[in-house]
């Protein structure tokens, strides 16, 4: 009999990314399917009985680990605490884990817990694992660092999926970036050399999808689209034709770098083949810090022309921004929001920086003694703990980030960026798009919920403007204002979690101040002081459990943090403490 293989996708936790709130409206539980775990199950032995768990869409139970022989998993370092999880479980029950992707393969040294690593590309590391698995000789680690032909890497197996699950499906046509930026991770990755599928290996695969019935939209995963150019101007064509004869089932959007805007020729290619949103890493508009990054690409041009010019082709610019560079001078905060909302762009990824492992940015801040001890969460677009010491002060770079994050997705100005974009935007008009239910039924969520919402006014006015401006635009207006509703929501959540910090700290200062009066002075008894502190224990810890319960876990630490600490001020043997 073969092997009962179980393949885990850990869980991806609330980031701008994981479109959370903005699901429930399409009735789906992920964005997208997990693509490398579906290569390599199409990787493994055909005898083998395969069944992937996606905790994004389902839960994993103890019986489902007991039931495999054999446990694999990819994770992101983002994904970190559902992987330690994975990993304790499996301890538990005593079954092998294998576990390979970026977190394990950039930081496989610090997992304890692991049976087997494969890291890197699977096309190279798997089939040697693979084969002493079968003698029963499988070593702690496969880590062959060579980037293979794409050729070899086999069609995603999608039929291992609850499809309906999903609000989209997701495809990769090429690995690596030819370019040096100090931040990255994708050069350590996958290379410098791009490598494509052919066209006829890509369209196979998108034939593989569309026998499955996925329709819609559609992420090409691919960290920089166009960084092979001479290969996708010969994919486009291609991908254009199967699109008219299929009568254009899906909607692509990919990353791309923002050179791409002096290729017209290019943008108008995809857009006819189907391409209706990028997503460029800006960084910032300081060029001294584009040119001390390495992100020369961004440099010696006029940034928000190339934004304008994108957008004039029909094609949607979703953007990344980063503070917390070296070079930021006091006047980054402000520089980011004005080009964020002049650029049109409603999807502004904006992160702190993160030296993630193995980039060169990590080996410069390890080299200047600057590195913390404390591991990135690889969450860098709400997580306010860097794990390196910057040069602009801690809480100057964080109350900065906080107020480009809170006006940015400010309600008003969100839908005034969505506005400019319809107004900087053309119709496809080479495509004929159906509205899908999918589509509809976001719309009638949409007006349901988000009339409701406490940012009504701004709503309304968005899509009424929108849709006498561009009325073909329809889909895309109502993806927006979805979109816009999980932006909104996770903002006003994580500002509600980083009051209900600072009003700890301030709480704790002020026992701190009355505590010193009783004992100095005799303006108030012990007992109610200690009555006001219990109160006040009280009260946050009722304040903690009003949160979004997406945030509950920090607001918990802190909460603990704030008891342990103020409960500390006085201990019972009756000498009192004060903590710095």
């Amino acid at each position: 009999m073969g092997i009962k293989a179980l393949l885990v996708y850990p869980e991806m936790p609330t980031t701008y990314w994981s479109m959370r709130y903005a699901l429930p409206f399409l009735g789906r539980k992920a964005a997208l399917p997990p693509l490398g775990l579906l290569t390599v199950a199409a990787m493994l032995p055909p005898e083998w009985e395969l069944r992937l768990i996606d905790l994004n869409v389902e839960r994993l139970d103890r019986k489902d680990i007991e039931s495999a022989d054999l446990v694999l998993t990819s994770a992101m370092l983002v994904q970190r605490p559902s992987f330690d999880a994975l990993v304790q479980l499996c301890r538990q029950v005593g079954k092998p884990l294998v576990a390979g992707g970026p977190y394990p393969t950039s930081c496989h040294a610090q997992i304890e817990g692991v049976d087997h690593f494969v890291l890197g590309e699977a096309e190279v590391n798997l089939p040697a694992f693979l084969e002493d698995f079968k003698r029963g000789e499988a070593k702690p680690c496969y880590a062959d660092p060579s980037h293979p032909d794409l050729a070899r890497t086999p069609p995603p197996r999608f039929d291992l999926l609850k499809r309906r699950k999903y609000a989209g499906a997701a495809l990769q046509y090429s690995r690596g970036c030819p370019h040096h930026c100090e931040f990255c991770d994708i050069v350590e990755l996958f290379g410098h050399r791009p490598r494509t599928k052919s066209p006829a290996q890509f369209l196979s695969e998108l034939d593989g999808l569309f026998d499955a019935g996925w329709r819609g939209s559609l992420f090409v995963v691919d960290d920089n689209f166009i960084g092979n150019r001479v290969e996708v101007r010969r994919l486009l064509p291609e991908l254009a034709r199967w699109q008219a004869e299929h009568h254009f089932p899906f909607s692509f959007y990919t990353e791309a770098s923002l050179d791409l805007a002096a290729d017209e020729a290019l943008m108008d290619d995809m857009v006819r083949a189907g391409f209706n949103m990028v997503f460029v890493g800006i960084e910032t508009p300081d060029s001294a810090t584009l040119d001390a990054i390495g992100k020369r690409q961004n440099c010696h041009t006029d940034l928000l022309a190339n934004v304008h010019a994108i957008q004039a082709k029909g094609l949607e610019v979703s953007g990344g921004f980063i503070v917390g560079f070296d070079g930021d001078r006091d006047d980054i905060f402000d520089r980011q929001i004005r080009f964020i909302h002049e650029a049109a762009i409603p999807t502004a990824m904006v992160g702190l920086l993160t030296a993630l492992p193995k980039t060169k940015l990590h080996a410069r801040l390890a080299s200047e003694g600057r590195l913390l001890a404390l591991s990135p969460g690889g969450n860098n677009t709400h997580d306010l703990d860097l794990n390196f010491v910057p040069r602009m002060n801690l809480q100057a770079l964080r109350a900065g980030y906080k107020r480009v994050l809170s006006d940015v997705y400010r309600p008003s100005r969100y839908f005034a960026r969505c506005l400019g974009l319809i107004r900087q935007m053309k119709h496809r008009k080479l495509i004929s798009r159906r509205i899908r239910w999918p589509e509809l039924r976001a719309f009638i969520h949409s007006l349901v919920r988000q009339t409701c919402s406490r940012y009504v006014v701004s709503y309304w006015t968005f899509l009424l403007r929108a849709l006498w401006l561009r009325p073909l635009l329809a889909a895309e207006i109502v993806t927006m204002a979805v979109k816009g509703h999980h932006f909104i929501t996770l903002t006003r959540s994580l500002m509600e979690l980083e009051r209900f910090k600072e009003r700890l700290d301030q709480s704790r200062r002020d026992l701190e101040e009355r505590l010193r009066r009783v004992l100095q002075d005799k303006t108030e008894g012990l007992a109610a002081w200690k009555a006001r502190r219990d109160r006040l224990v009280a009260r946050a810890r009722a304040r903690c459990n009003r949160l979004n319960p997406d945030f509950r876990q920090g607001a918990l630490q802190a909460f603990e943090a704030f008891r342990i600490r103020v409960e500390a001020l006085w201990e019972p043997s009756g000498a009192a403490t004060s903590r710095p």
